[in-house]
């Protein structure tokens, strides 16, 4: 055994020399302004303004939007509290995403990057320019203690996010390293560059856990201008923004002035729009878009509807039924509420033949498995082979069903005999307790009431008794987040690259984490180990292959009942807005959006009229 003196003399020896090896392997890495998944970065090192931007674009005007229900908070980063909406204008991050690529990020805090070739570990060089907006710099320290603080004390997401990374530290004022604990996830580096970097200075003294109405401190192109609580939040366009002049910001950020408005009933908030309280709408509502417009203003020219196309995949809309409860744990009964929705009715009687059926969790991409699996996913998902559906390997994808409802209802029926269920004087009983098969549909808007109802009605015709139950959002937000629920309307959005955010959505070690996004409740060695190698992937077409496996795994457990998708976003406006055309080809981006003066004053003078 060696002496301790000695121990620890050889140990800062060997300390000493693994050091100089470190920085002699990062003197030879190139230090560059932009990583990507997997292709170069579209835009050369000497790039002036993002494509889908106008560099001239003209600064000042206005741009009002309805938000959801109310806020107590002006931090996005925790569990407690009802956030605000818009606070992401705040905070600047490492890196920047193009909103025409489908995952490249560029400097923005970040002037300069280093990434080990193997991904072992990333170097970043801050921008000597950047600062806060008390002018205090922006500092390595600061991004060190906005990595520790959000895993620690944030979101459960960013303890999924940041898994893998071992180690942070600040080389110096300027530079910050990040060690990871192996490079099986590709996306890592990238996914630090989103990274918001939060002021040391500022929360050192406050309690970062709890919600607070304090006007916090950021360094992006925003300040909170003005707040009242749970009904409006105002934001100012910062004039001396520090990164304004920079390539990746040229041309973005250029409205004065964002107001979010809080409405606790859509209808009223579509109303305030047309009366022209509002500029800007997001249309959810397929009635709506189809009927709801059809007003003066609009015929005059003064307001404008369009469909922004997207090519991000359309990802899983459903009802999410709560794995937790004992219900729920048999796939036959999982299988048969699936039977008992009828799109092709609710699509020609309430949505105006606007949307399509959504089939996969990775909808309209080339990720969306079809068909038997390939050989490539065989591989995959042998080592699971005893704990999968046999189905998962001898049966094509999209899942066949019976074409009429009364076929699909009786299809059903069987699947619920099989299970242990049997009706009795119309209600459908566990024939082992005797007990009724009960389910609640949880919402907060009332605008999904019309889509349920239907549903509810074809269940009740199995013999389930099913009701329907609207809270207000703060209560809906607790059942959420305690799983408090039999079914609830959820989403599960994609990416063109996902990786990271998987493992909240599917994996074990998120299933009875407090608010985490494995709502369903999924707790299956299958799908823990298809997320760790759709993470690790090291190609498109691994990517691809891993996450066809991860979908047919995930359709075949029947743990969602589907909805139905549209590819694009739904968009009314008032006719003051430039954009430029065409529009980014991944992403819906409003930043890179400006007021027209000409435009304005000419719609202001319609609605004073109006008014």
């Amino acid at each position: 055994m060696l002496s301790f003196v000695r121990a620890l003399l050889l140990g800062g020896s060997l300390w000493a020399v693994s050091l100089a090896s470190w920085a002699v392997a990062a003197e030879h890495v190139p230090t560059v302004g932009a990583i990507s998944l997997y292709d170069a970065p579209a835009l050369p090192d000497d790039f002036t303004h993002l494509p889908y931007t106008n560099p001239d674009a003209p600064k000042g005007g206005e741009m009002r939007r309805a938000a959801q229900d109310s806020f107590d908070s002006t931090n996005p980063f925790i569990l407690q509290g009802n956030a605000a909406a818009g606070l992401d204008h705040i905070y600047d991050t490492l890196m920047e995403a193009s909103a025409d690529e489908p995952f490249t990020m560029y400097g923005l805090l970040a002037g300069g990057i280093r990434l080990d070739p193997d991904r072992h570990w990333m170097e970043i060089d801050l921008r000597p320019t950047a600062r806060f907006h008390d002018g205090h710099p922006v500092t390595a320290e600061d991004v060190v203690f906005s990595f520790r603080i959000l895993r620690e004390k944030g979101q459960p997401f960013y303890r999924a996010y940041y898994a893998n990374v071992d180690k942070i530290e600040a080389l110096d004022d300027d530079t910050v390293r990040f060690e990871f604990s192996n490079n099986d996830s590709r996306e890592l580096p990238l996914i630090l560059g989103q990274l918001p970097v939060l002021p040391k200075h500022y929360w050192q003294s406050r309690d970062f856990a709890s919600p607070t109405l304090d006007k916090p401190l950021g360094s992006g192109p925003y300040e909170i201008a003005s707040l009242i609580p749970g009904r409006r939040i105002v934001y100012r366009r910062v004039e001396d923004y520090w990164g304004r002049d920079l390539p990746i910001n040229r041309g973005r950020h250029n409205i004065g002035r964002l107001v979010y408005d809080y409405y606790r009933d859509q209808t009223v908030a579509l109303e305030a729009f047309k009366a022209g309280n509002l500029d800007l709408r997001i249309e959810s509502s397929a009635k709506n878009w189809a009927t709801a417009y059809d007003i003066p203003a609009r015929k005059e020219g003064f307001i404008k509807r369009m469909i922004v196309p997207d090519a991000q995949p359309a990802g899983m809309q459903a009802f999410v039924m709560n794995l937790r409860r004992e219900k729920f744990q048999d796939r036959r009964v999982r299988e048969a509420l699936t039977l008992a929705t009828d799109f092709d009715w609710l699509n020609t009687h309430l949505f105006y033949g606007a949307y399509q059926e959504t089939d996969s969790y990775f909808e309209s991409s080339d990720m969306e498995a079809s068909g038997l699996p390939s050989e490539a996913e065989r591989q995959l998902l042998a080592p699971y082979r005893d704990i999968l559906p046999p189905e998962v390997f001898n049966q094509p994808l999209p899942i066949s069903r019976p074409d009429t409802l009364r076929a699909r209802l009786k299809k059903a029926l069987s699947l619920l005999r099989d299970a242990g269920y049997e009706v009795r004087d119309d209600v459908l009983v566990d024939t082992a307790t005797g007990r009724p098969l009960r389910l609640e549909f949880l919402l907060y808007d009332t605008q999904f009431e019309r889509v349920t109802l239907p549903l509810i009605h074809n269940l009740e015709r199995l013999g389930i008794q099913a009701s329907l139950r609207v809270v207000d959002v703060n209560q809906y937000l607790r059942r959420r987040r305690n799983f408090d629920f039999d079914l609830m309307v959820a989403s599960f959005p994609q990416s063109a690259n996902p990786g990271n955010e998987q493992r909240e959505y599917w994996t074990s070690d998120y299933a009875d984490a407090p608010r985490s996004r494995n709502l369903i409740g999924l707790q299956s060695p299958a799908l823990d180990g298809l997320v760790d190698t759709l993470i690790s992937a090291d190609s498109r077409r691994e990517l691809d292959t891993a996450a066809r496996a991860l979908d047919r795994v995930l359709r075949w457990g029947f743990y969602v009942i589907p909805q139905w998708h549209l590819d694009g976003t739904r968009v009314a406006l008032w006719d003051k807005f430039g954009y430029p055309q065409p529009f980014p080809e991944y992403t819906f981006d409003l930043s890179s959006w400006w007021v027209d003066p000409q435009r304005a004053e000419r719609v202001e003078a319609r609605q004073h009229s109006d008014g």
